[in-house]
């Protein structure tokens, strides 16, 4: 497949010191990639710098050969922790990506409203929704602008196990149906790396560089229960493990 977006050679410091080191790959169109490594390697900064919220000290990332400059309307970001307006009811959050656009689209947010589930909260204010719901408005509201690219940054990460696989679940469902968009999911988790990715970038930290680009053989369509269950995974898991561990072990003794 052509690659639809390009990561070449991105380094970028901060006052603490280098964060992100000569990080290159590639992300074919509709795959969905996941970048997985340790705390303090670089993944939420390579993330902005993707999304056009950093200029990189060094390198550049390219959409369909178009250098990103700056936020872009043909990208949208998802956050960890929701980003939600406690102002606005659920469908008014997921609406301001088109009204910020200059587009009224209701059809669109009833229709993805429904297809994440809240109907019966549409009306409802943040406060008055669990996390795994938050989450699914953030979500919703990335997706609702119909971005060519969706970047991820650990959007589970602050859920409850059960809240978290459902999500994943969800995720999945929502990618099969849209073939137009190519993404990015920021991780530390490797099996959540496995259930959703097509490949996994290892990120070795301090600062942070790619290690390893590992191809998950699982077919799609694909669910968190039915990956856990193929037979491959528990190597597949330990090879993945194994490559952080080294991580771990090389930033000792660097």
């Amino acid at each position: 497949m052509p690659a639809k977006i390009v990561v070449e050679r991105v380094s970028h410091s901060f006052d603490r010191g280098p964060v992100l080191d000569s990080v290159s790959f590639a992300v074919a169109s509709h795959e969905l990639l996941c970048v997985v490594g340790p705390s303090g390697c670089g993944k939420t900064t390579l993330l902005r710098v993707m999304a056009g919220l950093l200029v990189p000290e060094a390198g550049a990332v390219f959409i369909d050969g178009d250098q990103v400059a700056g936020p872009s309307r043909r990208t949208a970001m998802v956050f960890q922790h929701f980003g939600l307006f406690p102002w606005k009811t659920v469908r008014g959050n997921i609406a301001y990506g088109l009204t910020n656009r200059g587009r009224r689209e209701p059809h669109r947010v009833e229709s993805l409203i429904r297809t994440i589930g809240l109907q019966d909260a549409a009306d409802r204010y943040p406060r008055q929704l669990s996390g795994g719901m938050q989450q699914r408005v953030g979500l919703a509201r990335a997706l609702v602008v119909e971005p060519e690219v969706l970047l991820m940054d650990e959007p589970f990460g602050s859920l409850d196990a059960i809240t978290r696989e459902q999500l994943q679940d969800e995720l999945l469902r929502i990618w099969e149906r849209n073939n137009d968009i190519s993404g990015v999911f920021v991780t530390h988790d490797i099996d959540e790396a496995m259930i959703l990715g097509d490949r996994v970038v290892v990120l070795l930290p301090s600062p942070g560089r790619v290690s390893q680009i590992i191809d998950i053989p699982f077919d799609r369509p694909r669910s968190a229960g039915g990956v856990r269950a193929h037979p491959g995974y528990p190597e597949l898991r330990y090879s993945l493990w194994a490559a952080l561990r080294t991580e771990r072990e090389a930033a000792a003794y660097a």
